[in-house]
């Protein structure tokens, strides 16, 4: 546990070690920032519930999910835009021809991918029909639209797909090597990426004892089956990292996105995106409702995301504060949701610590 100043961390830390307690999960890391220092990172519990289990630190990588959606495709999407080489107000299919004309896809536009309003339905599980990359991104352009672009916000995993690959085409490069070296190696975030290398999974904690598509424990290779079937490298889920090297990106967001983004990406990025009916998104991020799982004091400018596994990021510029939770919440089977009391609760109790 590493924590810095007076501040009594304990009524936060409480929320974490009760909830591990209640098996809303086995282990969880945190790392708080409060404008240039973090402030807070700690480990706490273990892998698995077992009491012989490695201990979780605040260095414990974990398995990411969706936070790989920001991290990893919307931030390759700001630099894309900054050098001009992703125009948001493209159409897909000029990007990716195989996404087709038919009805309103036409009118899907890169921004519409990056905000959910594309009409692409949440999920698929196209894992069970594609036993390739290529196949599972070719089905996932073939999707049929559920509603008209920019009508209503369906948070999509497919959506992602399609925007990872629209992505590596713009760039000429795979989404994982175009990150480490971009993003990853400015930021100094050197454990963070796709795929760990195969002596490195026993030091990550496990996500699920598949018994239905891998027939095996899950533990240092992406939980996510389409992912999986991706090859661990997709714009959806597949990244791992530690709180610690969440909390630098947190930081360099907090400073206008130095040395990476420049200030107006940052500010075309995060904000709420119009959509005709319903809650607004930001491109690639989450913003605060209500309820919302970042709490009741994180403000209107704030932004964030979830992870299906228990990961989440929450980046409040109005406090200069951030908060990274990493959790696996779904070991053994993902069927706890105790998760979406946990987070708010932790998330007003650290805000209260501050004083912020």
């Amino acid at each position: 546990m590493n924590t810095s100043g007076d501040r009594d961390w304990e009524r936060a830390w409480r929320i974490l070690r009760q909830a591990i307690a209640q098996h809303a999960f086995p282990g969880a890391s945190a790392a708080i920032t409060l404008g240039d220092d973090v402030v807070a990172l700690c480990g706490f519990g273990r892998f698995t519930y077992e009491h012989h289990a490695p201990e979780v630190s605040g260095e414990t990588s974990f398995d990411l999910a969706s936070l790989t959606k920001v991290l990893s495709a919307t931030a390759m999407a700001m630099i894309l835009q900054q050098r001009g080489l992703l125009d948001l107000e493209q159409p897909v299919t000029e990007v990716l021809p195989e996404f087709g004309t038919e009805g309103d896809r036409r009118a899907v536009l890169v921004r519409h991918l990056l905000a959910h309003t594309s009409g692409l339905p949440a999920y698929e599980r196209l894992f069970e029909r594609a036993a390739s990359r290529e196949v599972l991104i070719s089905a996932a352009c073939r999707i049929p639209l559920l509603a008209a672009p920019g009508e209503r916000v369906d948070y999509s995993d497919i959506g992602f797909i399609v925007l990872g690959e629209a992505l590596e085409r713009l760039a000429g490069e795979a989404i994982d090597r175009f990150c480490t070296r971009e993003v990853f190696g400015p930021l100094a975030m050197s454990r963070t990426g796709f795929r760990p290398l195969r002596e490195a999974r026993d030091q990550i904690p496990p996500t699920c004892d598949d018994r239905e598509f891998r027939h095996r424990i899950i533990q240092g290779e992406v939980h996510d089956e389409n992912a999986s079937v991706m090859g661990g490298v997709s714009a959806h889920a597949g990244m791992f990292a530690p709180a610690a090297d969440i909390a630098r990106f947190a930081q360099c967001m907090l400073r206008g996105g130095a040395p990476i983004f420049r200030p107006e990406t940052v500010r075309l990025f995060t904000p709420p995106q119009p959509v005709r009916a319903g809650y607004a998104r930001g491109l690639g991020w989450d913003r605060v409702s209500q309820p919302s799982q970042s709490g009741r004091y994180f403000s209107a400018a704030a932004y964030g995301h979830l992870g299906f596994t228990g990961t989440s990021l929450w980046i409040d510029p109005e406090r200069r504060l951030s908060i990274t939770l990493l959790t696996n919440r779904t070991w053994p089977d993902a069927q706890s949701q105790h998760i979406k009391l946990v987070r708010p609760a932790f998330h007003d109790a650290v805000v209260e610590v501050l004083g912020v």
